[in-house]
C-alpha cells in the first residue's frame, strides 16, 4: 500500500519516489478500559445503539402525567362512542343532532356535485397573461377616462367584497350549517373566494395602481362603501361566538343572512362590475382582467347556485320560518340591494361607455332582482324587465363559452389548460 504523506507538491513524478510500503511492527494489544465511575444516570434511548438524546426526563413525566389525568370518559361522550351509525333522514341543513364528522350517506347529492364542479374549475391568477393590459393601461391614449374608472372602481370595490364574503363563510356560516356534504363545499368555496382576492391584487399590482387608492375605495368612495356597509351590517350578528341558532328568531337570523350574501351580495352587487369587465373583454381591451373577471363570475355562478339550493332547502325543512311577514321583509332586502347597485353603476358610468350606461345598466339589474325573487320563490318585482346584455347569460349558464374575445374556449376545467383558437 502506497503511503500518499509522503508524496509532496513538488514532486514531479511518482516514478521518480520510492516505494513508501516498509514492514511495520505488530500493533500493540488493547489495554483493559477502566471500570465505569458512579455517575448520575441520563437518560438514554429505549433501545441500544440509537444515536438520539431522549426527552428530558422531567419533561417525559409532565406529559404522562397530563395523559393519565386526561378525562377519556368526557371525550368519549363528545364523540358519542358507541352511538348508533347516521341514517340518511338524521341529517339537516341547519340545527342537526347527527355527527357533523361523516360525510357519507349523502343527504343533498347536490351540494356534493358542487363541490365536485367547482374543484374542476380549479385556476390560478397567474396562469392569466397581463401583458397586453400592462401595455394598455399604461399607454396615453389607450383607454378613455371612463374606461380607467370602469376599471378601478371594480378592483376596488371586488377586492373588499370578496373578503367580505370570505369571512361570512368562515366566521358564521361554517359554523351554523350543520350538513357535512354543505359545509365541504363551504370549505371549496371559501378557498375561491381567496384565490379572486389574489386575482385582484395581480390585477393591481400588474399595472401598476395605486394600491392604497384601491383597496381603500371600501372607505372613500360612497357608491363602493354602501355596499360593504350593507354586507357587513347582515354579517355581525352571525359572527358572534355566542350566536346559536335553534329558535325561530336566530334561524330566520342566518336565513337571513344566507339571502343578504348570496341573493345580493353576490347575486347583484357582483353583475354592473361583471357586465362592464366582461365588456371592455369582448372589445378586446383589458383581456387579461377580463379573463380573470371570467372565471370569477362562473366561480360565483355556482355560489349563487349552491347559496340557493342552501335556502331554498331550509325553507322546505324549516317551512315555520318563511312567514309572510319574513317574505316581505326578505323582497324589501333585495329591493335594497338593487339600489345600491343601480347608484353604483350610476357612479361608475356617468356617461355612456363600451355600447352601455346607467340607464340600460338599471333595467338589466331590474332583470337580476327579478330572477332573484323568482329563485327563491317570491314575487318578481318589475315585471317585463329584460336582459339587454344576453352575452351575460350565455357566459355563465353554458358549461361551454362561444365568441368570447371573438374567441373559443374548448372547455372551462382548470385555467391553465383553456385552449384559445
Amino acid at each position: 500500500m502506497l503511503n500518499w504523506d509522503e508524496f509532496h507538491e513538488d514532486d514531479t513524478s511518482v516514478a521518480e519516489s520510492k516505494p513508501s510500503y516498509q514492514p511495520q511492527p505488530p500493533a500493540p494489544a488493547p489495554e483493559p478500559e477502566p471500570e465505569p465511575q458512579a455517575a448520575e444516570e441520563v437518560p438514554t434511548a429505549a433501545h441500544e445503539g440509537t444515536r438520539y438524546q431522549a426527552a428530558e426526563t422531567d419533561r417525559l413525566a409532565r406529559a404522562r402525567q397530563s395523559l393519565e389525568e386526561l378525562d377519556v370518559a368526557a371525550g368519549l361522550e363528545e364523540l358519542e362512542m358507541g352511538a348508533a351509525r347516521i341514517e340518511v333522514d338524521d341529517k339537516r341543513m341547519i340545527n342537526a343532532r347527527a355527527d357533523l364528522n361523516q360525510l357519507v350517506p349523502f343527504k343533498y347529492e347536490w351540494a356534493w356535485q358542487k363541490y365536485l364542479d367547482g374543484s374542476a374549475n380549479h385556476w390560478m391568477p397567474q396562469e392569466v397573461n397581463m401583458n397586453a393590459d400592462i401595455a394598455l393601461w399604461k399607454s396615453r391614449d389607450g383607454l378613455t377616462e371612463d374606461e380607467r374608472r370602469i376599471v378601478m372602481r371594480s378592483l376596488g370595490y371586488f377586492s373588499t367584497a370578496d373578503s367580505l364574503v370570505a369571512n361570512n363563510l368562515v366566521l358564521a356560516l361554517y359554523r351554523l350549517i350543520t350538513n357535512p356534504e354543505c359545509r365541504q363545499y363551504l370549505l371549496r368555496q371559501a378557498f375561491e373566494e381567496a384565490i379572486h382576492t389574489h386575482a385582484y391584487q395581480y390585477c393591481v399590482e400588474s399595472l401598476g395602481m395605486d394600491e392604497g387608492e384601491v383597496f381603500n375605495m371600501y372607505r372613500e368612495v360612497p357608491s363602493v362603501a354602501a355596499k360593504s356597509a350593507w354586507s357587513l351590517k347582515h354579517t355581525q350578528s352571525l359572527a358572534r361566538p355566542d350566536f346559536n341558532t335553534g329558535t325561530p328568531e336566530t334561524d330566520q337570523e342566518l336565513l337571513r343572512n344566507l339571502i343578504a350574501f348570496y341573493c345580493v351580495t353576490e347575486g347583484i352587487f357582483f353583475y354592473c362590475g361583471f357586465s362592464q369587465i366582461l365588456s371592455m373583454g369582448r372589445r378586446n381591451k383589458m383581456t387579461g382582467v377580463a379573463e380573470q373577471f371570467q372565471y370569477i363570475l362562473r366561480d360565483e355562478s355556482m355560489h349563487l347556485n349552491f347559496g340557493v339550493d342552501m335556502i331554498n332547502q331550509i325553507k322546505i325543512e324549516n317551512p315555520h320560518l318563511w312567514t309572510p311577514e319574513f317574505q316581505d321583509e326578505v323582497t324589501q332586502m333585495i329591493l335594497e340591494g338593487t339600489e345600491l347597485e343601480i347608484a353604483y353603476a350610476r357612479d361608475s358610468m356617468p356617461r355612456g361607455v363600451l355600447g352601455m350606461n346607467a340607464a340600460i345598466m338599471e333595467e338589466y339589474l331590474h332583470f337580476i332582482c327579478n330572477r332573484r325573487l323568482a329563485q327563491i320563490g317570491l314575487k318578481e318585482q318589475f315585471p317585463g324587465a329584460q336582459n339587454p346584455f344576453p352575452w351575460m347569460s350565455e357566459i355563465i349558464d353554458l358549461r361551454k363559452e362561444k365568441n368570447f374575445f371573438e374567441t373559443r374556449v374548448t372547455e372551462y376545467q382548470v385555467g391553465g389548460a383553456l385552449s384559445w383558437d
